[in-house]
């Protein structure tokens, strides 16, 4: 078992590789800093977006049953009353509670000024435009509706890096069914969210599921799973699953005209929340690999290749030979970058430090051009894991880098 110096080394680790490789970097740092919030730089963000498209993917873009909504982040505070959350929505602190709401103001004249909320989640937003999704897209039942998007806590005492924020992005569905069918769907979305977990890269063997107490559910739910992850500072909640029961529909008084059983009822919500940031610290702690090459430690992140931020890395062997720059540019990197996106140029350094560059990176394969390409087309392809080196034709690498990143 790790001891918890080699924990916390871990972590110093992921936030230095973090700042260094511009994944992370703390909000407002030239000012000291912002506890509980940070920017996500080049590779960050496009881990990120690789984890939310995977997401919606699966979720959304490969069923018939669900529906997308992007919801504005400040709601009337009448839908934050009716739902127990300014009542409710609290931690303990000094003995008393705390609402962990931030609050904003809306209005510019003073009699117009209403105190309202930066929502705390994106559910409520899903949940008061019910009738609306009704109306345009008439769903049967079970179906549900999907968000990714920014909630807000005015935590106590943010911590643990991308672990608990003030800001921070949620993938959540509310996904509706009747009363008497919500044991089946809760045990299908559990399935279904272990399921991606593994498709993105999280290691399975550090995940863990824990049914939460009655005390410690929140005050909407009547069952919550938390799946929780081995963090180098414990045991942490990673994702949640709630049953919802039909305590937001009934709160905002809305209900659905069920045309098999010829009555209005009012549907049960299975909830599964799974945060963005969350997922990049736990891909990034999965990923965390150390091997020891050319009799130095090598760190580098075992991404896979569809979640890796940057799929390959083009370089000339040497940049100041034009002819092998200008095969590189026009014959390799430029066609690539069309196909995939997710390709960057890097001829800094030699191609040692091109290659532990890369590997902190993520990046799956390195493509060198030499002199030996000029004569027969051919390139060196690296493989971050294992370092082993393959000549590819050009005309070939296309097909040779999508068999790898499915």
């Amino acid at each position: 078992m790790k001891g918890k110096k080699e924990e916390n080394n871990l972590m110093e680790k992921i936030v230095s590789l973090c700042k260094r490789r511009g994944f992370v970097f703390p909000s407002s740092e030239i000012y000291g800093g912002f506890a509980g919030f940070y920017d996500y730089a080049h590779y960050g963000l496009a881990l990120q977006n690789n984890i939310k498209n995977s997401w919606w993917k699966k979720f959304v873009d490969n069923r018939r049953d669900m529906y997308g909504i992007n919801s504005a982040i400040i709601l009337n505070p009448k839908v934050w009353e009716a739902t127990g959350h300014v009542a409710n929505f609290a931690d303990p602190l000094d003995g008393k509670q705390f609402n962990t709401m931030l609050q904003t103001q809306v209005g510019a004249k003073a009699d117009e000024v209403a105190v309202s909320y930066l929502r705390p989640e994106t559910a409520q937003g899903i949940f008061i435009n019910f009738k609306n999704i009704i109306d345009a897209f008439h769903p049967k039942l079970p179906f549900g509706v999907a968000q990714i998007g920014k909630a807000f806590r005015n935590e106590i005492a943010p911590r643990d890096f991308l672990f608990r924020q003030r800001e921070f992005e949620q993938m959540e569905i509310e996904y509706f069914v009747r009363a008497e069918d919500w044991e089946k769907y809760f045990e299908y979305w559990r399935g279904e969210m272990l399921e991606w977990m593994e498709e993105v890269g999280i290691d399975m063997n550090k995940v863990h599921e824990l049914e939460v107490e009655h005390g410690d559910r929140a005050h909407y739910s009547k069952k919550t799973i938390d799946f929780e992850f081995d963090f180098p500072f414990g045991r942490k909640e990673l994702y949640g699953l709630a049953y919802r029961t039909d305590f937001d529909l009934k709160n905002h008084k809305l209900e659905y005209i069920d045309e098999e059983q010829g009555e209005k009822i009012t549907p049960h919500v299975i909830e599964p929340s799974m945060g963005v940031d969350r997922s990049v610290l736990a891909l990034l702690l999965s990923a965390y690999t150390e091997d020891e090459r050319d009799e130095e430690v090598r760190e580098y992140l075992k991404l896979k290749p569809n979640i890796a931020p940057v799929i390959c890395a083009v370089s000339p062997l040497l940049k100041n030979k034009s002819e092998l720059v200008e095969y590189a540019n026009v014959k390799v990197f430029a066609p690539l970058k069309a196909e995939f996106g997710r390709v960057i140029w890097d001829d800094n350094g030699n191609i040692g430090k091109r290659y532990r560059r890369q590997d902190e990176i993520g990046t799956p394969f390195c493509i060198v051009v030499d002199f030996d390409t000029l004569a027969d087309d051919t390139v060196t392809v690296r493989d971050r894991d294992t370092g082993s080196q393959e000549r590819i034709k050009v005309a070939d690498l296309e097909k040779y880098i999508k068999e790898r990143i499915k």
